[in-house]
């Protein structure tokens, strides 16, 4: 009785081995937007849970410091990428920005990131 050898030929996990090597570069090229966004994320539950009384440009001021703590690019966000609007009396803290990487040849990656809070205490004007 012949046994018939199974198996992948080098062809086939060179192919393979090229198709993973592709997704692992992506990944290592977005991964980093992704955590610099987790770490806004971070600094703008931190700004919900302080106290209010304070100006919009404090605010502000106060949201770009934690956000050099959380090791978040300087120009990834700039004063203009964050809003404060007021619903009511309470007030949200909103911050939108894009990021665009480069991926390979003319091929970039444009990520949207939105993220939303509400503020504790009052913001004054």
């Amino acid at each position: 009785m012949k046994s018939k050898q199974t198996g992948i030929t080098l062809i086939g996990f060179l192919i393979m081995l090229m198709v993973v090597g592709f997704f692992g570069f992506m990944a290592m090229k977005l991964v980093p937007a992704y955590t610099e966004y987790m770490g806004v994320t971070k600094a703008m539950n931190q700004m919900a849970t302080e106290g209010g009384g304070k100006s919009v440009t404090q605010v502000r001021n106060d949201l770009i410091k934690k956000l050099d703590f959380q090791y978040v690019s300087d120009d990834t966000i700039t004063p203009q990428d964050i809003t404060i609007k007021r619903n009511g009396n309470a007030a949200e803290l909103s911050v939108s920005y894009d990021k665009r990487i480069p991926f390979m040849y003319n091929i970039d990656f444009l990520l949207h990131f939105e993220k939303s809070v509400a503020l504790q205490g009052n913001v004054d004007g």
